[in-house]
């Protein structure tokens, strides 16, 4: 059984998001990190760099496969985690705490409409 945090929202290819006033700091969900496995490199797009809901914002590479990281809301990304370019890993350990990837200056809030909750995130990966 994965963590699903209730106060957090969830995307559908398994980031997450913790509102904090206009921004908001996204991970992988812990459902994604035992998926992925061992997780050993991390690669952000730069920051600064301002992009729509859904676009591709990096990748994520574990022993089995990389994935596509994609954007929860539309906005500027304004800091990378230090922490994963040297030790991916803690994504492993604490996927909602320090193992957080990105935070996001958030461009238009409406958009967390099209986010799940934790209910329904659970359902997403047949956990209910």
């Amino acid at each position: 059984m994965s963590l699903v945090p209730d106060d957090l929202f969830y995307t559908k290819t398994h980031e997450w998001v913790k509102i904090e006033d206009n921004t908001a700091l996204c991970g992988i969900t812990d459902f994604a990190q035992k998926e992925l496995s061992d997780i050993v490199y991390v690669d952000i797009t730069e920051m600064g760099k301002e992009l729509n809901q859904g676009e591709r914002f990096g990748t994520i590479e574990a022993v089995k496969t990389v994935s596509d990281l994609y954007l929860p809301v539309s906005g500027e990304i304004i800091q990378v985690n230090d922490l994963i370019k040297n030790d991916p890993g803690i994504i492993n350990q604490e996927p909602y705490g320090r193992g957080w990837i990105i935070k996001i200056r958030i461009k238009n809030k409406e958009e967390l409409k099209n986010l799940l909750k934790a209910e329904d995130y659970k359902k997403h990966i047949g956990e209910v």
